[in-house]
């Protein structure tokens, strides 16, 4: 891919690599598909990461914006209990 993934720098290394393993998934469910279970864990440790509404709102309207992939999309199919999403 061609752009930046967003990151702060109040998050240490292992918090970074653990945005990006979600931002990778999320990018994984549009160009092939990813298992429920895995982009479901995902979210769960980037919501450990990034717990406030708005702040995820922000991190992922970035990678929407710079990307073309929306984050909110993939969750809102992950819930609604999809076995394997594909967007």
């Amino acid at each position: 891919m061609d752009y930046q993934y967003p990151v702060s720098l109040d998050w240490s290394t292992n918090e970074v690599v653990d945005v990006l393993a979600f931002f990778e998934c999320v990018e994984k469910a549009y160009e092939k598909g990813i298992a429920r279970e895995q982009m479901m864990n995902a979210y769960k440790r980037f919501k450990e990461i990034v717990p406030g509404k708005s702040e995820e709102k922000k991190v992922c309207g970035e990678f929407e914006e710079t990307s073309g992939y929306s984050a909110y999309r993939v969750i809102q199919k992950a819930k609604e209990n999809t076995e394997i999403i594909k967007m």
